[in-house]
């Protein structure tokens, strides 16, 4: 029986998540995936405070991009960043848990492009991201149905 496509977005959630040591180590968590969607969550804890004593601007930007992957991914095509671009419109706070929020707005082709909102414990939004994905060869995992 094929698999549906909560399911493959499940799957290639998973095989990205287990190779993934950068967003581990940052404490970044899948917390829901499905097809062109995904939310990670990081919390704030001091060793991701720049020297205005605010989260890190890449960091944020990290957090984003890897709700973006998730996203992207989630068709089971192996799928990169081909530009991305982010505003940042508040501060992350220590002690804050961030959430990022990824949805499809367009995919077409090898290309797809998609939207992430960061957003504080207060559910304010920090930032805006937008990425542009592009498809290259192969899969997140072997699919025995296709």
């Amino acid at each position: 029986m094929p698999m549906t496509q909560q399911e493959t977005a499940e799957k290639s959630s998973a095989a990205l998540d287990a190779n993934d040591a950068a967003s581990r180590a940052l404490g970044i968590v899948l917390t829901a995936v499905a097809p062109g969607q995904a939310t990670v969550t990081m919390p704030v804890t001091a060793d991701k405070l720049n020297g205005h004593g605010i989260c890190h601007g890449g960091l944020i930007f990290t957090l984003a991009d890897t709700a973006f992957a998730h996203a992207c991914n989630s068709y089971n095509q192996s799928v990169v960043a081909q530009s991305c671009s982010i505003n940042f419109l508040a501060s992350g706070k220590a002690g804050d848990q961030l959430t990022a929020q990824a949805r499809e707005i367009h995919r077409a082709g090898r290309s797809g492009i998609y939207d992430i909102e960061v957003l504080n414990a207060s559910g304010d939004v920090i930032a805006q991201f937008r990425g542009q994905s592009r498809t290259i060869k192969g899969q997140n995992f072997e699919d025995l149905q296709t």
